[in-house]
């Protein structure tokens, strides 16, 4: 029995050598030499590297294989010669998915085949034995063919729309993509590593007279930024971008400032070189002179219980009722709670009362978001200095509505007419809350842990029905802050069942409950 167990042991480990030894081959893929490597992994899943753009990752699998793809050079004369027979740089993209599959079932087999003959050997060397040898085949044989189900039983295909970028930030569009076009277009697995190789053929073809890269842009892109908390180094991300994903939209949900004073005002003037729609609500670290030196900006829409329509998006928001520079805001104080909810019940007011269906709400503190459930499909926040992103329930009866105070005329009333829809006739999915971590990495109270925060932002994408369908998460630190790490998330339909409102209720006397995921 214990011969057995060791006979067991040594060819498991010879099967590792095997695997280490030959687990590796190379592979051209269009236009490109790459690397294929198998190694022994807990979790599973496939990176993709890009020399020098950075990387990508990929959650296509669990198990004890990891697929290493490493595009290692580019053959320009491969590449031009194509070019000039075919002017077709699509081609390359269909072919190199075949290529590649053809490399991944080489590699299969290849390793298979040395880590059988790896244990076997070193079961031979340590036992000297016929048996035991023919034992040891046996035992590989069937670690590799259950790695083998593991890995087939989890193949997640679509996968390929929700990479993880880790790089440097300017190259970032050109390899992740582009959004609408994945949600839109996603034909699984072999149409995305299509677009993929695509994307990085033109990237890498940028030094040739091959074609360059045209964006959709069909999508309307918001990058939502919250928290900046004085930090300097946080614009100059937020410009980057803002112009390397050509954003339509900027939606800063507040706490711009630290202190609220007049000396701090100053520091939101950058705003009016980003030349983008900027959208702001005040945090509760934003003091009135720090809402109206944004509303100065000539770009800058200040909202506070009032709704806007920009580029197509109708937005409605209102700042923190509270002011608290020089103390933390408890989280366990009622008194506190209370009056940000109040905020979301006058903000919810708002929108009941409007003729026009409100896209986005914009809140501070999340904990006013609840009160927006079922009126609008999509609520911003941060203030947490943490990202989170969640579905809220419209399943407890909503507070009484309160009135809204009076204010300035809202930028709406400028926008071109549209029929008047209740809110509360239409079926609707659950509200998803997003609440952004700080894109000032929290400020100087970032740099008090052993870890100073990164700097997060997200890009929102809008199709031109105004749904919501990917965001992109941006955490940004390193060396010159030029080290970004870049996840896309597709926004699955909500399959919670809820009841749908009673469309013959008006506005201002229903209080709805969305059907939805």
């Amino acid at each position: 029995m214990l011969r057995g167990v060791l006979v067991g042991v040594v060819a498991i480990v010879g099967m590792l050598i095997g695997v280490q030894l030959g687990g590796t081959t190379t592979q051209d893929i269009g236009p490109f030499r790459a690397q294929l490597s198998l190694a022994p992994s807990w979790h599973g899943d496939t990176s993709v590297e890009i020399p020098p753009l950075g990387s990508l990752e990929l959650d296509t699998h669990d198990g004890p294989a990891h697929l290493r793809i490493r595009l290692e050079s580019l053959d320009e004369a491969r590449t031009r010669a194509f070019a000039a027979k075919s002017g077709n740089l699509e081609q390359i993209s269909h072919d190199a998915v075949d290529q590649l599959d053809l490399g991944v079932r080489r590699l299969a087999m290849q390793t298979a085949g040395c880590g059988v003959l790896g244990g076997m050997i070193l079961v031979l060397l340590v036992f000297r034995a016929r048996r035991e040898t023919a034992v040891a085949g046996l035992v590989v044989v069937g670690v590799l063919a259950s790695t083998g189900a593991a890995t087939l039983l989890t193949f997640r295909p679509a996968a390929i729309q929700e990479p993880t970028y880790r790089g440097l930030l300017v190259n970032a569009p050109a390899i992740i993509g582009d959004a609408q076009r994945i949600a839109d277009h996603y034909e699984e697995y072999r149409a995305q590593l299509q677009k993929m190789v695509l994307n990085v053929s033109k990237l890498y073809g940028t030094i040739s007279s091959l074609p360059v890269y045209e964006p959709n842009t069909s999508a309307t892109k918001v990058l939502h930024i919250s928290d900046m908390h004085l930090n300097p180094a946080a614009w100059g991300v937020v410009r980057s971008v803002a112009d390397q994903f050509d954003i339509d939209i900027i939606v800063d949900t507040g706490d711009i400032n630290d202190w609220g004073s007049e000396p701090e005002a100053s520091y939101v003037n950058v705003i009016s070189d980003l030349k983008k729609p900027y959208i702001y609500i005040r945090g509760n670290h934003d003091s009135a002179v720090t809402a109206a030196a944004v509303g100065r900006q000539p770009n800058a829409i200040v909202l506070d219980d009032n709704i806007v329509t920009v580029k197509g998006l109708t937005f409605a928001g209102i700042g923190d009722p509270r002011f608290t520079p020089d103390k933390s805001t408890d989280p366990t104080n009622e008194e506190q709670r209370q009056q940000v909810i109040r905020s979301g019940d006058v903000l919810a007011a708002k929108i009941r009362s409007s003729n026009k269906p409100v896209d986005v709400g914009l809140v501070h503190d999340p904990v006013a978001a609840q009160e927006l459930a079922g009126l609008c499909p999509l609520v911003l926040a941060g203030h947490k200095h943490q990202r989170s992103v969640s579905r809220l329930d419209a399943n407890q009866p909503a507070a009484a509505p309160v009135p809204p105070p009076d204010a300035s005329p809202s930028a709406s009333t400028s926008a071109s007419p549209e029929p008047s829809v209740s809110p509360a006739a239409k079926p609707k999915e659950r509200t998803l809350l997003m609440v952004e971590g700080s894109t000032g990495g929290a400020g100087l109270r970032g740099l008090e842990s052993s870890k100073p925060l990164p700097l997060a932002l997200s890009i929102l994408y809008f199709d031109q029905q105004r749904h919501l369908s990917a965001y992109d998460d941006i955490e940004v630190g390193g060396t010159g802050l030029t080290e970004v790490s870049l996840q896309r998330h597709i926004v699955a339909a909500d399959t919670k069942s809820q009841p749908t409102p009673d469309a013959s209720l008006s506005p201002s006397s229903a209080t709805p409950s969305p059907s939805g995921p």
